[in-house]
């Protein structure tokens, strides 16, 4: 059977998709023009020529920041840390999220444990308190500094939780039926259903890890520790003119602060740039639709 479409529906889709690929451009124009602006030369960004295309064409600002044996040592620790702050924040999300998605005649103490973990979220004991904590437990300068302070999101806990409650409760009772306990229903029944959350739970996870730059400033006293925001975020402010050669002179003139930090921000961004497409497979509703049969 051919659908017909009216006058107004024509334009109803037509409007939908107009609305849908300005909104794509709005997010993709400003990316291709910090790509274009890190592969021109220096007074062409500064004379604000560059646009979507490179003006200039040199690759001085890659060379600059691939260059440096401490970018490498960065990219490692930051791998490090996602690797492991993925793996403690994805498992104690979990962990704590079953539990209170429960209702209260089964978990009598969900409400207080909920307002708890709400309340963290909203308030906190300063920076100062934070860093005698990380100190006096011995973690400083090591990657858990890096991981412990935010082991459990709350954001990330929160819609985990919402998500458990919207699994159907006769999945859970089939498995009680069948001798299974809390642990093997968590890990057998709940966590396969909840794709999409953990997909994009995952990816929230690893873009805080990627992103984070001020706590690898804080908890990290050698630069050598440093994760690759922080390290990329104190190349500039922290240069030494007084004491550079003149080779480093010369290459810094080829650059501009401008040019670096746009090559900065793509480095930085480029791999969850390609993590991505692999999750967003994901992002969708209704995987459990159809599972419990009538």
């Amino acid at each position: 059977m051919v659908e017909r479409y009216t006058l107004s529906r024509k334009m109803f889709i037509g409007f939908n998709y107009m609305f849908l690929a300005l909104l794509s451009a709005l997010c993709i124009l400003p990316l291709i023009h910090v790509l274009a602006v890190s592969f021109s030369s220096s007074s062409a960004a500064a004379a604000g020529y560059v646009k979507l295309w490179p003006v200039e064409f040199t690759l001085e600002s890659y060379k600059y920041v691939l260059g440096k044996e401490a970018f490498f040592d960065s990219i490692l620790m930051t791998i490090q840390r996602v690797a492991v702050g993925l793996t403690v924040n994805m498992l104690l999300t979990i962990l704590v999220a079953y539990p209170l998605s429960k209702e209260v005649n089964k978990f009598r103490g969900r409400t207080v444990y909920a307002w708890v973990f709400v309340f963290t979220m909203l308030f906190n004991g300063g920076l100062i308190p934070l860093y005698m904590m990380v100190k006096y437990t011995g973690i400083l300068d090591t990657v858990w500094a890096l991981v412990l302070p935010q082991a459990v999101p709350i954001f990330n806990m929160i819609l985990l939780l919402n998500f458990f409650r919207g699994l159907p409760k006769e999945l859970e009772e089939a498995a009680f039926m069948d001798g299974a306990g809390h642990w093997t229903t968590l890990w057998k029944v709940y966590v396969p259903l909840s794709a999409p959350a953990l997909a994009t739970i995952t990816l929230f996870t690893m873009v805080f890890h990627w992103n984070s730059w001020f706590d690898g400033l804080i908890f990290m006293n050698s630069p050598e520790n440093y994760p690759l925001q922080s390290y990329l975020q104190t190349v500039v402010i922290q240069q030494n003119f007084n004491n550079a050669s003149l080779e480093t002179i010369a290459e810094l003139s080829k650059i501009s602060d401008r040019t670096f930090k746009s090559a900065q921000i793509f480095l930085g961004s480029l791999p969850i740039l390609l993590v991505y497409p692999f999750l967003q497979r994901f992002f969708m509703s209704g995987i459990v639709l159809g599972s419990v049969k009538e």
